[in-house]
């Protein structure tokens, strides 16, 4: 568990390390110019002065903002150092800095099978940040490494747990690929859940990357092709039914022509094929009669 740590104040320490520094010089001067019997006594007070400086110099340590400095004496937990600036512990302590600030990191592609079993591609970009130093430094041997595994663990789990797209599973209430908000959520408590061991807290994170594995993906895309014409074609099939029940009514209000069902059957053909053809059609002029 994380203990914040008070420090002292590193500027009067290092002034009392200057000074201490300079009583020693000033004392191994004092030495080399006096007579033998005070010479000696010179001597050790140097010695002491110099000892003391350069023994109390290790205990000044730099914080630097969002940064902290994580203390142990001799294997035991201390605590931690959050306060910025100079400042002063025991130069017996051992010290670890371990920045606190924001850090983003892209995970590389990963090649997985969605819920169906598709091949994919999977990436993102993770923003994090480190909550709890303590166990940081000691509950894991290098947090680095332990991210990135368990951040690619984490994708490869959202990646199964999912479809890429509901062309296959019309019932699917998440997509990876049109998910949008609700797969982000998924992902950030995913890794949030795997970080937390580690004293890690995601702040944010976004798929960067997401396409089928290129072995199907022409396969795919035809598929994805054939739907949206299957698609298109439906609506102008359902429109062109509604201008043929249209016309054939705006011609029975207005009495403009009296139509048997032969005849009907045959404008309904023609239309049809006017409206629903790829091409312009052609017009053909009747010079006789409808019935020949």
């Amino acid at each position: 568990m994380e203990k914040v740590k008070k420090a002292a104040s590193g500027f009067s320490v290092l002034i009392l390390v200057l000074l201490l520094l300079v009583a020693g010089g000033f004392f191994a001067s004092r030495a080399a110019a006096t007579a033998d019997n005070e010479k000696l006594a010179y001597f050790w007070l140097s010695v002491l002065a110099f000892l003391a400086g350069f023994f109390l110099l290790p205990g000044l340590v730099v914080v630097q903002p969002n940064t902290s400095v994580v203390l142990t004496f001799f294997g035991k937990y201390v605590g931690t150092v959050k306060d910025n600036g100079l400042q002063f512990v025991n130069p017996l302590f051992t010290k670890q800095k371990i920045s606190l600030r924001l850090q983003s990191m892209e995970c590389t592609r990963l090649k997985v099978n969605d819920k169906l079993g598709n091949p994919i591609e999977i990436a993102a970009v993770i923003l994090w940040q480190i909550n709890d130093t303590y166990k940081v430094a000691f509950d894991v041997v290098n947090f680095s490494s332990y991210m990135t595994n368990q951040s690619e663990a984490a994708i490869r789990h959202l990646a199964s747990t999912c479809p890429y797209d509901s062309i296959e599973d019309e019932s699917a209430a998440i997509t990876l690929r049109d998910g949008g908000d609700k797969v982000i959520a998924l992902l950030e408590s995913e890794l949030n859940e795997r970080m937390i061991k580690a004293g890690i807290v995601i702040k944010e994170a976004r798929i960067s990357h997401l396409a089928y594995s290129p072995e199907i993906a022409g396969a795919m895309l035809q598929r994805q092709q054939a739907t949206a014409i299957v698609a298109a074609r439906s609506k102008i099939v359902e429109g062109a039914v509604g201008m043929v029940e249209m016309a054939l009514d705006m011609l029975s209000k207005k009495q403009i022509v009296e139509l048997d069902d032969e005849k009907k059957a045959a404008m309904v053909s023609n239309l049809l094929v006017v409206l629903c053809g790829d091409k312009s059609a052609s017009p053909v002029v009747n010079t006789g009669t409808l019935y020949q």
